[in-house]
């Protein structure tokens, strides 16, 4: 089937005149009927209804129009995406979790920045399981993700290991619990839909402990609430030490130990299986997994 031809016809249904259609094409009148006659005698069908009011499409051409739309729908989208990816060469999207987007990329993409003057960079900070949502439609190619359930349609590498911490106010009374005591604190803690509350989750059950039993009192979705409820006393939490680490330093929060608890996890860069990576994303794959990148502390 001739696309060309394909295309005639469905602006001619859609103009309601082939010389609307052909003045839009820049075609002639005869040179259009031509087109949609062979687009008929390709189909063995007769595809319009002749008139002088226009044209009205008969059965068979209801059925060829509504494909037709489709068709070329495709096609303009395949332009647009080579056109997209002709663009992108110099350009860098990427997404991140909450705690790895404010806390420690910063200074990851400033220095991939100096090196890579050309490139340009752009990123979209969200929760985990929002920033895998949006590399599974493609509105990402890259994702750096928290540690969680990840689906197989992506692939994930390691970039950083840290540790969840519980951390308190300098005020606080707590400096060192048991795992049973963690029943007793009142926790502050992460929405449900966050990674971090998943992880925290995971490893207590792994650790005997019922979730169903913790004294949450808060939940948030953003990490500065829960450090300024805590800074205040209002309760304890278990927040990534990547996002505490200048409070820990400026001991506006401190450290709470809590025993034979171990809460390390992984932060990730993701992407989709069988994605191929513009120059741009190759570049940054190679530098954010070398020794050359920059985390902030």
């Amino acid at each position: 089937m001739n696309l060309i031809h394909l295309r005639s016809f469905y602006n001619t249904v859609k103009f309601k005149s082939i010389s609307k259609a052909a003045k839009m094409l820049h075609l002639s009148q005869p040179g259009l009927s031509m087109q949609i006659q062979s687009l008929e005698n390709t189909l063995g069908v007769c595809l319009l209804n002749r008139g002088r009011r226009g044209v009205e499409l008969t059965e068979e051409g209801k059925i060829v129009y509504d494909y037709a739309d489709a068709i070329l729908s495709l096609e303009d989208n395949i332009h647009l995406s080579l056109k997209k990816l002709e663009e992108r060469n110099t350009d860098l999207n990427i997404g991140s979790c909450r705690s790895m987007g404010d806390y420690a990329l910063p200074c990851t993409l400033y220095t991939f920045k100096q090196i890579y003057s050309d490139i340009n960079i752009s990123m979209h900070i969200d929760s985990t399981f929002s920033i895998i949502k949006k590399i599974q439609d493609m509105t990402l190619n890259l994702g750096i993700i928290q540690e969680s359930s990840v689906p197989n349609d992506l692939e994930c590498v390691s970039i950083l290991s840290d540790e969840l911490v519980l951390v308190a106010s300098p005020d606080s009374t707590y400096n060192k619990i048991s795992i049973d005591d963690i029943y007793n604190i009142p926790i502050v803690m992460r929405e449900d839909s966050s990674a971090t509350r998943l992880n925290l989750e995971n490893i207590l059950r792994k650790n005997g402990l019922d979730v169903n039993k913790l004294n949450i009192i808060f939940s948030f979705n953003s990490p500065e609430a829960i450090k300024q409820s805590v800074v205040s006393g209002r309760g304890l939490s278990f927040v990534p030490k990547i996002t505490i680490r200048q409070e820990l330093r400026n001991q506006t929060l401190k450290k709470v130990d809590v025993k034979e608890l171990d809460t390390k996890f992984n932060y990730y860069i993701s992407y989709r299986k069988n994605h191929k990576f513009s120059k741009s994303e190759e570049i940054f794959m190679k530098f954010i997994t070398s020794k050359s990148r920059c985390f902030c502390y």
